[in-house]
This record gives structure tokens, C-alpha cells and sequence, in this order.
């Protein structure tokens, strides 16, 4: 497909373009909904947006949109200011939005390095740091087995965490077995009886198991109890994200927390500014986040008190 349209401006054309049209528009490969952490960033996103005059228009990609790299028949790039990607994790994809000439900012991104070579803005929540500080916890209570959970591959956040898993077991001196973790393509972990199959294929049960996000871990709580496998009792099981499910599920799970008023206050912040100013450095940004403990990761103690893995492993 050919975008030089967009960039070759004649020079009335030009003129015009300087004039804001006022509109942001939002692509995503999946609405999210009420529960997803961005559905909550887009909350504050949108409130900050319109008090500096913009609309948000959300434009839902479709398989064969990514697969041709063609913009939704919605989206005229001459009347947008600026793009905000969420759950946009193609790479090719990415790369053709920057390729219009308008402000672009991904909130998370695709786990290949070439996300640093892009024309764009990156805000990211903190993902190698928390991960790494929940299961050394667990080490410093004595849990060696700790299995992965979710396609390390599915984006950037998905491999830091996976990163800062990596990271934990080699600075403690226990080896990445993945012959107990379950990190298959993203698409079919909301089969039960695939993941069920997958839990038996396991070498051998893992002490703990650590999920790419709640919704993995919540799929898999559900999985366990129907296998009859207790949690904390026979494993553990910690996610991320914080999502409303990780507080109700039973047992609560640990997780960690993701501040999405805050980040979706700041992604429109950097999002006007760069439309203010569009030669700004570009930018990879992350948002610190903070590990929640509850009774998923509780180690039972003699006399059938409980103790949780915090963040001093005591």
C-alpha cells in the first residue's frame, strides 16, 4: 500500500493541516471491556482529552485490516491529530502508523527490539522489577519449582515479565525449567480442557505457578479447583494486573497493581504535548507498579496459621 498521500502534502493542503482537527483517534485490535485495565486507562484518557477540546473515535482492527496493513474505512488520517494504540501488538502494523506523519503513542507494544526503532511514544506499566521481587519472595521461603503461565511472546509486557521471572530463578541459582511451565501461543488457554491437558503433560506440579496476567491466572485457579488441585495447598498462584476478579476469586489472588487513572492521565499528557511539539525526543516510559499479596501465595505454617510471601520474604 502506498501512504505517500499522507505525508506529500501539496501546499494549500499543507496550510490547512495546521489548523487542529481536535480528534484523537484510538485503534485497537480489541475493545476492551469494563474489567480490562485499559478500559480504565481510557477512562481518564478521554476525561483529560476533552478538556483540552479533543474527541477520541475508536476504530476496531479487523484480521484482514492487520494482514493488508490497511487502516479501518472509518479512519481519514487528514482528520485525526494524533494516534493512541492499545492492544496493538503487530509489529508491521505498528510500523505502517508511523509511516502517516501523525503523533503516534502505544500503550505497551510488541516484545521484538525493533519497538525502539519506531516513530512513537511507548508508555508502559513496570513489569521486570515486580515480577522478579514476587517470586524471589516466594525463594526466600523456601518454593524452588516455580512454573510460567501465558505466550511470553504475546507482547512487550508479557516478556518483561517473563524477563523478570528469568531473572529471579538465575539470581538465585534455580534453573528456568520450562518442562513445568505452560507458555504455548496466546490463543488457547481459555480452552479448559486444554489447559487441563496441558497441567497433567506437566513434568511435575510446580510449588507456584506465575501468570502473564489475572485473566491467565483466574483460567487457571478455575482449571485447578475442577482438577481438583488446591490452592495454596498444593500450588500457588499469583498473577497481574490487578484486575476487579483478583480480589473475588477464592482464594484472593496475589497479583500486581497497575495505577490506569494514572497512566491514562499521563498517555494524554504526552500525547498532547507531542502534538504541541512534534520534534520532542521520542520516548519509552514506565509507570512504577506495586505487588498486592493474598492468600493464593499463603505458605501454612505449623498450627495452621497462614503466612504470605511479602515483599521481605518474611
Amino acid at each position: 500500500m502506498k501512504y505517500k498521500k499522507f505525508a506529500l502534502l501539496d501546499s494549500d493542503t499543507a496550510h490547512k493541516s495546521v489548523t487542529p482537527n481536535k480528534n484523537i483517534a484510538m485503534i485497537t485490535r480489541l475493545m476492551p471491556n469494563k474489567v480490562h485495565f485499559a478500559s480504565m486507562l481510557l477512562t481518564t484518557f478521554e476525561k483529560e482529552l476533552s478538556q483540552h477540546g479533543y474527541s477520541l473515535m475508536i476504530h476496531i482492527l479487523q484480521d484482514n485490516d492487520i494482514r493488508s496493513l490497511a487502516l479501518p474505512p472509518t479512519l481519514d488520517p487528514q482528520k485525526i491529530d494524533a494516534i493512541i494504540c492499545v492492544e496493538l501488538f503487530d509489529s508491521e502494523y505498528s510500523k505502517m502508523l508511523c509511516s502517516l506523519g501523525k503523533p503516534v503513542l502505544f500503550t505497551d507494544t510488541f516484545y521484538e527490539e525493533s519497538h525502539h526503532d519506531l516513530s512513537a511514544d511507548i508508555l508502559m506499566m513496570e513489569n521486570r522489577y515486580s515480577i522478579s521481587k514476587m517470586v524471589q519472595g516466594m525463594i526466600k521461603r523456601g518454593v524452588s519449582r516455580i512454573g510460567f503461565v501465558g505466550d511470553r511472546y504475546h507482547c512487550l509486557s508479557f516478556y518483561e515479565r517473563w524477563e523478570g521471572f528469568c531473572h529471579a530463578l538465575a539470581s538465585s541459582g534455580l534453573p528456568v525449567d520450562e518442562s513445568i511451565c505452560i507458555i504455548d501461543n496466546d490463543a488457547l488457554y481459555w480452552e479448559n480442557e486444554w489447559l487441563a491437558n496441558k497441567i497433567k503433560d506437566l513434568s511435575q506440579l510446580p510449588e507456584a505457578f506465575v501468570c502473564a496476567n489475572d485473566y491467565l491466572a483466574v483460567q487457571l485457579i478455575t482449571t485447578l479447583k475442577k482438577m481438583n488441585i488446591e490452592i495454596p495447598g498444593n500450588v500457588m498462584v499469583c498473577g497481574f494486573d490487578n484486575a476487579p476478579e483478583a480480589s473475588i476469586i477464592d482464594p484472593p489472588l496475589t497479583t500486581v497493581h497497575i495505577p490506569c487513572t494514572e497512566i491514562g492521565l499521563l498517555a494524554a499528557q504526552k500525547l498532547l504535548a507531542r502534538i504541541q511539539n512534534p520534534k520532542l525526543p521520542y520516548e519509552i516510559s514506565y509507570i512504577r507498579t506495586q505487588i498486592i499479596f493474598r492468600e493464593s501465595t499463603e505458605k501454612k505454617l505449623p498450627g495452621g496459621r497462614a503466612k504470605s510471601y511479602d515483599d521481605t520474604g518474611t
